[in-house]
């Protein structure tokens, strides 16, 4: 007798929770290539194809429904829809409104800028090296020289007349003789003879070179600190650009969390990288998958590059809203099953995607 009343018990609370379920399921989705690619009426993707897997085997009805992100999400937290196939971030804030199912793909954030000609580089390298630092540190070299040469002619002009010559002819022997022993080029033809002279030489041939170590370490220095901001390897180096990314997402998110002061938010991938490539912004960071994705793809995004940096690892799941924790718990369990098969490894490759 107990045996039957439990399983009556069982069979109306599972009758009871299918109940709660809308005959048809209304799926918020928004484009997101690779993932979600929507060609005119037609849908496809990675997210497209495990969603349709899911319910197929679920047996679940559903209808299609197309909407911005943020409207997408507001519809989660709110219930206006039944899931969300979108490649959501599981996030903390995130998981607080709404529910997510087992993770399918796990990826990084990365940075698109703008690729930098040859004539471009050319012109960062000079201006690099002709900068406001190098033109005094020139002027300066040019003043020792004249200084020095002056004093080694004055002092030699009477003992050495053979190699400091009277009158201007001799002020330049005075200036060519302190350029060749400033440069160490050491060419011999003039040498100072009186004690005054060589005292004048050594004082030259020691300062001038700690002067010119100097400078070129200053030059070197300004050549590297140039090259670095205009071809940036590291995440934290665009902390104080003008910056970036799709509003509402992990991504903008993290970039809050790491104190980003310049962050320019869009609706969608195309808008911003477009930005990028008319230089409004000079980088677009957003999910690399997506990103990679949309340059192949679009011919006018050709003169944009990939950096080699990532950061922000993400996992994609579907979100559902909070009240569907019953129908989450069955498209987990379903997801898990799908992954462990060869075929989600030919899907995975037939669009051109690796994780992690």
């Amino acid at each position: 007798m107990n045996t039957k009343l439990l399983l009556i018990f069982l069979w109306f609370f599972a009758t009871t929770l299918y109940a709660q379920l809308p005959d048809t399921l209304l799926v918020g989705y928004t484009r997101a290539a690779p993932f979600i690619v929507q060609d005119k009426n037609k849908l496809d993707g990675l997210n497209i194809w495990l969603w349709k897997k899911v319910a197929q085997d679920l047996e679940l009805p559903y209808k299609m429904a197309p909407m911005n992100f943020s409207d997408m999400l507001d519809s989660l937290r709110t219930g206006g829809i039944d899931v969300s196939v979108n490649p959501l971030t599981i996030t903390s804030k995130r998981s607080k409104h709404m529910e997510f199912t087992h993770s399918f793909f796990a990826s990084n954030a990365t940075v698109v800028v703008a690729k930098v000609s040859s004539f471009e580089k050319l012109s960062t390298f000079l201006k690099g090296f002709f900068n406001l630092n190098f033109l005094r540190g020139l002027l300066v070299l040019l003043l020792i020289i004249l200084v020095f040469g002056l004093l080694g002619w004055f002092f030699e002009r009477k003992q050495n007349p053979e190699k400091f010559r009277f009158g201007p002819r001799g002020i330049w022997d005075g200036v060519w003789w302190s350029a060749v022993t400033l440069t160490t080029v050491g060419y011999g033809d003039k040498a100072p003879k009186t004690k005054s002279g060589k005292i004048t030489a050594l004082v030259l041939m020691f300062g001038g070179l700690l002067f010119i170590s100097g400078l070129t370490a200053s030059i070197a220095s300004s050549l590297t600190v140039n090259q670095l901001t205009n071809n940036p390897e590291g995440f934290n180096e665009f902390k104080e650009r003008k910056v970036g990314t799709i509003a509402n997402t992990g991504t903008r998110t993290f970039l809050a969390e790491h104190f980003f002061k310049n962050v320019k938010e869009y609706p969608n991938v195309v808008e911003g990288l477009t930005e990028v490539k008319n230089g409004e912004i000079e980088a677009f960071l957003y999910d690399e998958p997506i990103l990679k994705y949309r340059i192949q793809k679009d011919s006018s995004l050709q003169k944009l590059q990939l950096l080699p940096i990532k950061f922000d690892v993400q996992f994609y799941a579907f979100g559902l809203p909070k009240k569907n924790t019953e129908l989450e718990q069955r498209i987990s369990q379903k997801i898990l099953e799908i992954m462990e098969t060869k075929e989600w490894e030919v899907v995975l490759n037939e669009y051109g995607l690796a994780e992690l």
